[in-house]
């Protein structure tokens, strides 16, 4: 499979297409916004810098439950444009329904939203139309193996220039709860924007970047009628929610109060203004593939006053609705423009194999 240029290396550094070796030619280094063009094929296909997925028979997806054999995914999938991710099946299955309402997308009588990948028992995944609301689960694992298996699936559905959108909570860095975020920069818990994976015994970093144009437009969307503010600010990774965020209050603590606050504080002062645990390896993977993405959260509360979340319930639940409504009106105004809002029909699931359908479904139960 062919490569385009500006492909990013694998090894022990900060690896990729904006990297120069020509150390006494910093100034002919690409911008950001250059780095983000030079990363995608020109007709908007997405990359998946793996030659092996074209000789096998049929590329099996065991975490979603499909398979290129088993069902047509160009059919299926091929009319996607916006991937939005959250953590938990029931906030997904909120958001389809809500963002349904949104873009008016009607549903043939008789029938209601479905589960793709309930034989998973993984993950969640509702199509609206032009639309795929899936969950991720918790932490950079969870979220790594789905993204392997979307940027492959819409590589087989052949799908064009599609937007990835991640929706959470967050903890705030001098940022009062309610806030909803949009990330800027990721980085890890060594403040490296980069996501580190040992490969084949080999660290390799990969560039944690969003798309720049992408957090622009949705900050430009915030209105000043929100009874809440919108930022945008840097964003940090962590692979735990308790030691690994400073918190006092888990199982295992060998630091002070102290300790915590100057490290929180050491965070806020880098720019850093929310924590969560999928930034760096949701921006490194959508990056590699050449995929435009953003990430936008809400904090549930400021972890410079606090560590256990304690607003009620009914408020967390309106919380977690904010960055929905900020991703909805991307949406709508990109299917506006499209000329797609209100020409939306849906599109039955189609299985390509019944035979192949069942052992994919077999595939996946036997991963448990």
């Amino acid at each position: 499979m062919a490569q385009p240029g500006g492909t990013a290396s694998n090894n022990h550094s900060l690896a990729g297409p904006e990297q120069n070796n020509d150390k006494g030619n910093r100034h002919d280094e690409p911008t950001e916004e250059k780095v983000e063009d030079l990363t995608r094929y020109n007709d908007g296909s997405v990359k998946l810098r793996n030659p092996n997925i074209e000789l096998m028979d049929q590329d099996i997806l065991y975490h979603l439950a499909l398979g290129s054999g088993s069902h047509d995914l160009q059919e299926m999938f091929g009319d996607v444009k916006f991937v939005c991710m959250g953590g938990t099946p029931k906030r997904m299955e909120t958001f389809a329904h809500f963002i349904m309402d949104e873009i008016g997308y009607k549903l043939p009588a008789g029938t209601q939203l479905q589960d793709i990948s309930a034989f998973s028992y993984r993950y969640s995944m509702y199509k609206v139309g032009p639309v795929l609301s899936i969950s991720h689960g918790m932490g950079v694992p969870s979220v790594g193996i789905l993204l392997h298996e979307l940027i492959k699936l819409m590589y087989h559905a052949k799908v064009k220039d599609p937007i990835f959108m991640r929706i959470g909570t967050c903890g705030g860095i001098g940022v009062e709860g309610g806030t909803v975020v949009i990330t800027e920069n990721a980085y890890d818990g060594l403040l490296r924007n980069s996501y580190e994976l040992a490969i084949l015994g080999k660290i390799v970093h990969r560039p944690a970047i969003l798309d720049k144009r992408l957090v622009r437009e949705l900050k430009s969307l915030a209105s000043s009628d929100d009874p809440y503010d919108t930022i945008t600010g840097k964003t940090m990774c962590t692979y735990d929610f308790y030691e690994g965020q400073g918190r006092l209050d888990g199982a295992f603590c060998e630091f002070t109060e102290a300790d915590k606050m100057a490290y929180l504080e050491k965070l806020r002062d880098f720019g850093v203004v929310n924590i969560e645990m999928e930034c760096t390896i949701f921006a490194a993977l959508t990056h590699y593939a050449g995929i435009k993405a953003a990430i936008v959260c809400v904090t549930l509360l400021d972890r410079l006053k606090g560590d256990q979340v304690m607003a009620p319930k009914e408020v967390m639940n309106e919380w977690q609705q904010r960055p929905q409504f900020l991703v909805s009106r991307l949406i709508k105004k990109h299917l506006a423009q499209m000329g797609h809002l209100k020409s939306l029909a849906s599109t039955p699931s189609s299985i390509k194999s019944p035979r192949r359908f069942k052992l994919v479904q077999q595939e996946s139960e036997a991963h448990e």
